[in-house]
């Protein structure tokens, strides 16, 4: 098995809980989408793939019945499980997918595949997909043009290395036409709406590579944004906030 990024593993299995208190849940109308763009129904065979602690499989599991979660830290797997006892999880990753050919008609991946945007990773999942089958990449994705968004960014930008990040667009390399088809992109807007505890201190505590950070580099992190919920306007002594993001969303379709 491919080893897992060390910021996902560390920071994944330390912050997990965090993790799953603090991101974002989606918009409704990616119900439609997986429908129509995936073709996932009743009766679909769909993997959820680096499904974490299952934010994005719960949504998946109002549609398919038959749902397999592929996911390689522990500690997100047992969250995921704590959520969705019914749901089969199984330990893996997107270049060792432990299940068998040709039998999945969808593949989803949700705030993941940048991890594993490899020639490899694509080469599994279309072992694992049937003729026809689709790939699916979500990522709900920070408004960056609001003032106090961008300030979070450049609080946390500086310590992300050579962590693999969506908004450097090079998940996007890795699709050559060899397996799948270009992705095709669809965007809902989206805010997560909760106290500034849960959308600003947990949802950006658990990102993977603040998570890994040494105790007193995280507290300098966690300092930084107390202080911009204190001071900034659009913040100070609000109880409830509202995050916005963008969900993009894109099809892929599996090459014979």
């Amino acid at each position: 098995m491919t080893d897992v990024h060390p910021s996902a593993q560390h920071g994944f299995s330390t912050q997990a809980v965090t993790y799953a208190q603090g991101r974002p849940d989606y918009p409704r109308q990616l119900t439609g989408w997986l429908a129509d763009a995936l073709h996932i129904n009743a009766q679909s065979t769909v993997i959820d793939l680096g499904a974490g602690t299952g934010k994005f499989t719960r949504l998946l599991s109002t549609l398919a019945p038959t749902l397999i979660a592929v996911e390689p830290v522990a500690a997100m797997g047992a969250q995921l499980t704590k959520l969705l006892p019914d749901v089969r999880l199984v330990d893996g990753t997107a270049e060792s997918i432990p299940l068998p050919s040709a039998s999945a008609d969808a593949v989803v991946c949700a705030q993941a595949f940048h991890w594993f945007s490899t020639r490899a990773a694509l080469a599994d999942i279309h072992r694992v997909l049937k003729p026809g089958g689709r790939l699916g990449l979500v990522w709900n994705v920070r408004d960056e043009s609001v003032d106090w968004v961008a300030a979070i960014t450049q609080i946390i930008t500086p310590y992300e290395g050579d962590t693999p990040r969506f908004h450097t667009g090079r998940w996007r390399e890795a699709f050559t036409g060899e397996y799948f088809s270009d992705p095709k992109m669809i965007c809902f807007p989206y805010s997560h709406v909760g106290s500034p505890q849960e959308v600003i201190m947990d949802r950006f505590l658990s990102v993977s590579f603040i998570a890994a950070l040494p105790a007193s580099e995280k507290a300098r992190v966690t300092e930084q944004l107390r202080r911009l919920i204190d001071t900034h306007p659009a913040l100070k002594g609000r109880d409830t906030v509202a995050f916005p993001y963008q969900t993009q969303a894109y099809v892929c379709n599996r090459l014979s």
